[in-house]
């Protein structure tokens, strides 16, 4: 079969990823893999998700691996440095909001700069400063992002996070910011669902799903959970029973291990009165699985060319009004309800420029107030309290009162 793009060759500069299958065409809808011959200069993903690392030359190869069919594309790659002349912006400004006056830290990010989920140590379940964050992406600016367990246990994100075009946690509550390959900034209350299949047929009873991610179960509870090379090399527990697939192949199946996770796949780990939906799997078992994503109402969502999202909330404007309703989202707690405290959020302009800011104290409705008087045309809270904290041009600008487990970097020279 024909494997064709839309150039012979790329030349990518090293402030921007790419999408390869935006202009890649199949003569037939077969799976296919996709490998770098030079990692030091290029990498590219499961998800065709193309990263440049840094300067040089490469070949990409696209590679059919469906049975019965065969095709190769070699895609040459030149690696440039960045040409961007993009510059992040701190303000200290003085708003004045439902009659009282608040001291917010804003930092302006121009349309278009590069930018992607930070996470600590680059994985899902652990800690590090912001500083340190920011550091190790090379950021200009960042800011911290979801909810994390910070009071003891593993500290697991609670809020979704997309990284590199790939789901690497499900929170299933509040507002999720998304960022699309075309530019476009999306904003809704994200659920997400994982529906997987085997041997070609997502019916029962080949049908399985899990409804966590990166997530360590409960002792004793109920739980589908998968495990992809985000949350390190292990899953860090022995519960359950784990089954190994590797390239779309079951390759283990195991019980109370803490299995290793495949560079090239995942885990699933179902436990208690789930563990029976690992009886679908065996050894050899063609597996594959999609991602439904819907919000409140349960309409679908076009969030598959989302390539970086962080899920926290509430929503605080939408359209350019106020539209605060934490209840509605999942939140439960008097820190989100009624409380006063140091925020963090986000907020999208009319001409696409995104603002990030912070507040020492403020509650949910006075930071939407804020966010419009900042001119938000669409603005969602992210992590406070002691979370809070964002850097800019070398500084912490809000230094955040204990270490985070994920954020937003933004800049020209990111290290993807």
């Amino acid at each position: 079969m024909a494997i064709t793009y839309a150039a012979a060759s790329l030349k990518l500069p090293l402030d921007a990823r790419l999408l390869l299958t935006d202009k890649l065409k199949l003569s037939d809808p077969v799976a296919v893999s996709y490998r770098s011959d030079n990692t030091a200069v290029v990498r590219i993903n499961g998800n065709s998700v193309v990263t440049p690392v840094a300067a040089g030359k490469a070949n990409m190869y696209v590679e059919v691996i469906a049975s019965g069919y065969k095709g190769q594309l070699v895609l040459p790659v030149q690696v440039t440095a960045s040409a961007s002349n993009l510059k992040v912006k701190h303000e200290s400004k003085q708003i004045t909001a439902a009659g009282q006056s608040y001291k917010v830290q804003t930092v302006t990010i121009p349309k278009g700069m590069p930018l992607t989920a930070g996470l600590a140590s680059r994985k899902v379940g652990v800690v590090q400063s912001l500083l340190s964050i920011a550091k190790a992406y090379q950021a200009d600016a960042a800011i911290n992002g979801t909810y994390f367990e910070a009071y003891g246990g593993i500290p697991e994100p609670y809020g979704t996070v997309i990284a590199d075009g790939s789901v690497e946690h499900i929170g299933n509550t509040g507002t999720a910011i998304g960022f699309t390959w075309d530019g476009t900034i999306v904003m809704d209350t994200l659920r997400v669902k994982i529906l997987g299949g085997t041997n070609g047929s997502f019916t029962s009873p080949n049908n399985w799903y899990a409804y966590f991610m990166n997530r360590t179960p409960a002792a004793g509870a109920s739980s589908a959970i998968m495990f992809t090379p985000k949350r390190g090399a292990k899953v860090g527990f022995a519960l359950g029973t784990a089954v190994t697939v590797r390239k779309g192949i079951v390759t283990k199946i195991s019980k109370k291990e803490n299995a290793s996770i495949p560079t090239d796949g995942y885990v699933l780990v179902y436990t208690g009165s789930e563990e029976k939906l690992a009886s679908c799997f065996q050894l050899g078992t063609k597996v594959d699985y999609k991602m439904e994503m819907t919000n409140l109402t349960k309409a679908p969502v076009a969030w598959s060319r989302v390539h970086t999202a962080i899920g926290a909330g509430p929503r605080l404007v939408k359209d350019g009004k106020l539209a605060i309703n934490p209840v509605l989202e999942g939140f439960s707690s008097s820190k989100i309800l009624t409380d006063a405290a140091s925020r963090s959020g986000i907020l999208v302009k009319k001409d696409g420029t995104i603002l990030i800011a912070t507040v020492p104290k403020a509650t949910i409705k006075q930071w939407g107030q804020i966010m419009v008087q900042l001119g938000a045309v669409q603005a969602m809270n992210l992590d406070g309290g002691a979370s809070s904290g964002m850097y800019a041009q070398g500084k912490l600008i809000t230094k955040p009162g204990r270490l985070i487990s994920n954020g937003l970097v933004f800049g020209t020279k990111l290290k993807w």
